[in-house]
């Protein structure tokens, strides 16, 4: 019974330290705080920081290299034992009798060594380092496009618990013009001059409202939960957007200078800058392997029989070394013919990159002026359906118009509210889509 008491105390006591907690942001504020707790963003930054020390790795063949070793050897093979006698300063002249050298028993041996070793001259570590420095390019131009990226998905999601506002609010006050008409329905149905029959149809247009407005609700809760796994807080968490009305940024910049812009700033084109240096050092690093390499090294031992790290005898040696493959069966060849054709891919797909940028740089300017036509459409339209609403509601009361007709002109106006609620959005998000697709989206949403 007690440690069931300590459970639930226990259980109890995590609970109350999980509270959910509740946010109020502007855009600019869920951005800033998703670059900063984002886990795909995180993760991008680590990779960035791990390709850096890829570079030093490789850095890090210009350094002389020090070993310890300590090796304990038992042998009774003749010429094992002979080294070891030799290495120890043992060997004596009963050493050379016939018998003994053909069966000189087990031996043993501590042998301890302190070895440096150096790279004099190694063709692929210049181009093996410019491998790994383009590589922490990419990882860093990775990062910084997993910014963009998040910053464009945050706005995104942002726009739209501002457009599931702004459809909930349409549909509330659709929901109580229906109420108004079924209260109106219901009034000419007591006064004996309306039908029971317009009664049931504006029941059944108030029933159609209120699924609406159930879906709306829900669809602004799903939209917050969203941006809360984008920002990157907890599951629990809630935010609650600054500005409650859609925002539609302004361009200021000209398709031309937008392309420009998007020739230096586009994340896209800069890995494919990079992409190509990086086969570009690929291609030479095959070709170094054509050439020698020399190095140095030098090295002190000592040998005991019986205990290690003594000094039976001691020895150093010293030397440098010249190796050149001569011949490896065509594989240094193909390698090469494979770099040599990565970097022209490489070349392609840069060449592909500038080509696209500049499009859809283009592409998302028309669309945003598309659908700025479209907003100005939409806001006529919903004066002409406010209007013919107003009307047929006074011609309705004075029994000149049916129920039919008013209901029919009512879903007329909920849906071009609905429709100027997503032109708007449509407008805000095709804008952002410009900076986007320039490669400055997160610059000017930050200012």
């Amino acid at each position: 019974m007690l440690r069931l008491i300590m459970v639930l105390y226990v259980s109890i006591a995590c609970s109350s330290t999980a509270v959910a907690e509740s946010y109020r942001l502007g855009l600019k504020d869920a951005i800033t705080m998703a670059i900063d707790k984002n886990s795909q963003v995180r993760a991008a930054g680590f990779s960035s920081v791990a390709a850096r020390q890829g570079t030093a790795i490789v850095m890090s063949r210009y350094y002389p290299s020090l070993s310890f070793d300590e090796i304990f050897s038992v042998s009774n093979s003749p010429t094992q034992t002979f080294m070891m006698k030799l290495d120890e300063g043992r060997f004596g002249q009963n050493d050379f009798a016939i018998n003994n050298l053909n069966n000189p028993g087990t031996h043993h041996d501590f042998r301890t060594a302190l070895t440096v070793r150096q790279t004099i001259y190694s063709p692929s570590i210049s181009p093996a380092r410019d491998i790994a420095a383009r590589e922490s390019e990419i990882q860093d131009l990775r990062f910084d496009a997993s910014k963009q990226e998040t910053a464009f998905k945050v706005f995104k999601l942002y726009l739209d618990i501002q457009k599931a506002q702004a459809r909930l609010r349409a549909v509330e006050q659709a929901a109580g013009e229906a109420r108004e008409h079924l209260r109106l329905a219901g009034v000419r149905n007591q006064a004996g001059v309306g039908l029971r029959s317009d009664q049931l149809r504006a029941r059944t247009h108030l029933s159609a409202n209120e699924q609406n407005l159930i879906s709306a609700r829900n669809t602004l809760a799903i939209a917050r939960m969203e941006l809360v796994t984008a920002v990157g807080l907890n599951e629990g968490d809630s935010i609650e957007t600054l500005e409650s009305k859609i925002v539609v940024a302004p361009i200021a910049q000209s398709p031309d200078e937008l392309a420009a812009s998007a020739l230096d700033n586009k994340n896209d084109l800069k890995l494919s800058q990079s992409e190509y240096e990086k086969a570009d050092a690929a291609v030479r690093l095959a070709r170094s392997s054509y050439l020698p390499t020399v190095g140095a090294s030098a090295s002190y031992q000592i040998n005991s029989r019986d205990t290690p790290f003594r000094a039976d005898n001691d020895s150093w040696n010293a030397g440098v070394a010249l190796t050149w493959q001569i011949f490896d069966g065509f594989k240094r060849y193909r390698e090469r013919d494979k770099a040599v054709a990565e970097k022209s891919a490489a070349a392609e797909s840069r060449e592909h990159a500038r080509r696209e940028a500049g499009l859809r740089v283009r592409e998302s300017f028309l669309r945003s002026e598309e659908m700025g036509k479209r907003l100005d459409v939409a806001r006529n339209a919903l004066q002409d359906a406010e209007e013919t609403v107003r009307l047929l509601s006074r011609r309705f009361e004075n029994s000149l118009a049916t129920m039919v007709e008013l209901l029919d002109a009512q879903t007329a106006l909920n849906n071009t509210r609905a429709d100027l609620v997503d032109s708007e959005a449509h407008l805000a998000l095709a804008r952002g889509y410009v900076y986007f697709s320039a490669g400055i989206f997160l610059k000017e949403m930050t200012k």
